[in-house]
């Protein structure tokens, strides 16, 4: 998130998360998000803040923790300092060199992730861009032009990395610790094929344990005819598998 801002301004990030004794990456989220509302209001979910809150320019300020006036404090203070430095042009983000202008610009423009509504956080690492919609469970990620969206199940979606090891791919922290992409189950997408897939296989080795067992009845054998029908129908398994696995489970009978 932080490589979105001028220098000049991940300067002033820094100065007040040293103030406020909060991580620069939490700040940046704020800034982030106060920025989207041209100064007036952060919608936000860190963490590090309590999980998902709002500030209003005026007075209203909102956090997890509804009690907790300390936290509202801190947010308050974060946020007024940072819209007041946004207002006077202290916080701005990097021009985009000519060279990456066009893969940056349906970014740019703020809807790349369609009609999923209004992000409360969304960023970029590395030419790989994502958007966070917390009330409607959704992650989006663009990468190569290719948008997939997933679904974050119970995970409150805030901070994000860049995973070494993992083939580079994105992390992200909620409240249960580290979050891959990989264990998320995915929407719509480029990658959508490749999970029926993987879904296919799951089934399919599933299929093959319980064929060696002798409790088989007939109506579960039957039953797995049908669904193997259902894949087959569906273009992810060929009729000569079918075929194949049809014989296996009616030699049980």
């Amino acid at each position: 998130m932080n490589s979105i801002f001028t220098e000049s301004s991940l300067e002033k990030i820094a100065a007040i998360a040293d103030k406020y004794k909060v991580s620069t990456e939490a700040v940046s989220e704020l800034a982030n998000a106060i920025i989207k509302s041209n100064g007036t209001m952060a919608q936000f979910n860190i963490p590090e803040l309590g999980g998902s809150g709002q500030w209003m320019q005026g007075g209203m300020t909102m956090v997890g923790d509804m009690f907790n006036n300390s936290l509202k404090a801190l947010v308050d203070g974060l946020c007024y300092e940072l819209s007041g430095l946004y207002q006077n042009g202290n916080i701005q983000y990097k021009s985009i060199p000519k060279s990456e202008m066009q893969n940056s610009a349906s970014f740019n423009a703020g809807n790349w992730w369609g009609d999923l509504g209004q992000p409360s956080s969304s960023g970029s690492q590395n030419n790989i861009h994502y958007a966070i919609f917390p009330y409607a469970r959704r992650l989006a990620i663009q990468q190569n032009g290719k948008i997939t969206v997933y679904d974050t199940l119970s995970h409150q979606i805030s901070g994000v990395s860049q995973q070494q090891g993992r083939g580079n791919d994105l992390t992200f922290s909620s409240q249960f610790g580290i979050v891959y992409l990989s264990t998320l189950p995915i929407i719509s997408g480029e990658n959508q094929q490749e999970a029926e897939i993987k879904t296919y296989e799951a089934s399919k080795m599933n299929v093959e344990e319980k064929v060696v067992s002798p409790d088989n009845n007939e109506e579960d054998i039957f039953g797995k005819i049908e669904k193997l029908a259902g894949l087959k129908d569906k273009g992810i398994l060929t009729q000569e598998e079918f075929e194949s696995k049809k014989s296996e489970l009616l030699s049980r009978l």
